[in-house]
């Protein structure tokens, strides 16, 4: 069964720019992990300012090996033209599990 965690992230309005960059930069990065179905960075469009990175996993062991593994820390790390600068945001981790889709996904 699909399980979803999802990361969401507190972005000040100054920094939403760069965070989108970031995570462009490294879109694909997770996608070679062992029960990796998907990712997308949900973008507020109102006056919130919690981003939703959003996750697919095959189930929990899958999601807890990668978080685990080398490979996370290695997705998280800046690429070459990144600043290595840590933009100091503050984030909590939600799970779910998928209870009803309209589709089967891709």
């Amino acid at each position: 069964m699909t399980v979803v965690k999802i990361n969401a992230i507190t972005v000040p309005e100054e920094l939403g720019e760069e965070v989108a960059k970031r995570f462009a930069a490294r879109a694909g990065a997770v996608d070679d992990a062992e029960g990796f179905e998907g990712f997308e960075l949900f973008k507020p469009e109102d006056d919130r300012n919690q981003w939703l990175v959003v996750t697919r996993w095959a189930d929990d062991a899958s999601f807890e090996k990668w978080r685990e593994s080398g490979q996370a820390a290695h997705a998280h790390r800046p690429n070459s033209g990144e600043s290595k600068k840590p933009l100091g945001l503050s984030a909590e981790l939600w799970h779910y599990s998928v209870s009803v889709a309209s589709k089967e996904q891709e």
